[in-house]
């Protein structure tokens, strides 16, 4: 499927893909738009980055992903790459894919039988790797609205603003009064998919925002991540890098 072709044509320059055939979907206009739905917010999968970045819908009720949109790649690229495509592609290093996890967002698919729908939670599964079949395409992103009182956070680290991460985190955080309901913090760049920091979140349960908080959440991804070592760094280096961009968001968060 040819989209945005902002990381497949660079792949196939380099011989690392050979297709047979190309479809190029850009011109079905069903897959475009941001719009409210009955439950939540639509994102079409061929709304370009771009627009995302502009959107008064997103800036309103998706603050985390209006804040992570401007670390995805340079101007050119976000004028063409797509957030389906974003998704499909899973790049363990990508933001979005991040904070569709952190937001419980929907993934809808569909495929000549039919659509189904995928909690992000559950729609990747490795590297470059999801739940999608090879008869199916990813139509379009759900995202719940903004709730009163929700915190979010996002921060990454990487060579150069738009490269992709080193590593990242991107933060929800579901508030009654002045406690956490839920915490959603979810890693990127460190594992082959963006990986919710169970642990960490489990133990904010109940708790107010503050820099203890922040320091204790960092501490937990001790238990949480199992980091993969790559060119920028070894385990070590990782699990580091997270705890340090942990601790940012929380107290960010917390107003500290």
């Amino acid at each position: 499927m040819l989209a945005g072709g902002q990381s497949l044509l660079p792949t196939m320059n380099f011989r690392l893909s050979a297709p047979a055939v190309l479809i190029d979907i850009n011109r079905i206009d069903e897959l475009k738009g941001i719009r409210f739905v009955a439950d939540g917010i639509r994102i079409g999968a061929l709304v370009r980055h771009a627009e995302v970045a502009v959107s008064e819908i997103i800036q309103r009720e998706l603050p985390l992903l209006h804040e992570a949109i401007e670390h995805v790649a340079h101007p050119a690229v976000r004028n063409r790459g797509t957030f389906g495509g974003s998704l499909a592609l899973a790049d363990p290093a990508a933001e979005i894919p991040a904070c569709a996890v952190a937001l419980n967002a929907k993934i809808v698919l569909a495929s000549k039988t039919g659509r189904r729908v995928v909690a992000a939670r559950e729609f990747f599964r490795g590297l470059y790797s999801t739940v999608r079949r090879p008869d199916e395409i990813l139509i379009e992103a759900i995202f719940p609205p903004r709730a009163d009182g929700d915190h979010n956070a996002f921060a990454e680290l990487s060579r150069r603003h738009g490269d992709y991460a080193i590593a990242g985190i991107s933060c929800h955080a579901a508030m009654t009064g002045n406690r956490i309901k839920e915490l959603g913090l979810v890693v990127f760049g460190c594992e082959a998919f963006p990986h919710v920091a169970k642990y960490a979140g489990e133990i904010a349960v109940g708790k107010e925002m503050s820099r203890t908080l922040a320091e204790e959440v960092a501490a937990a991804l001790t238990k949480d991540l199992q980091p993969i070592e790559d060119i920028h760094g070894d385990r070590a280096v990782k699990l580091h890098l997270a705890q340090i961009l942990a601790r940012r968001t929380i107290e960010r968060m917390a107003g500290a």
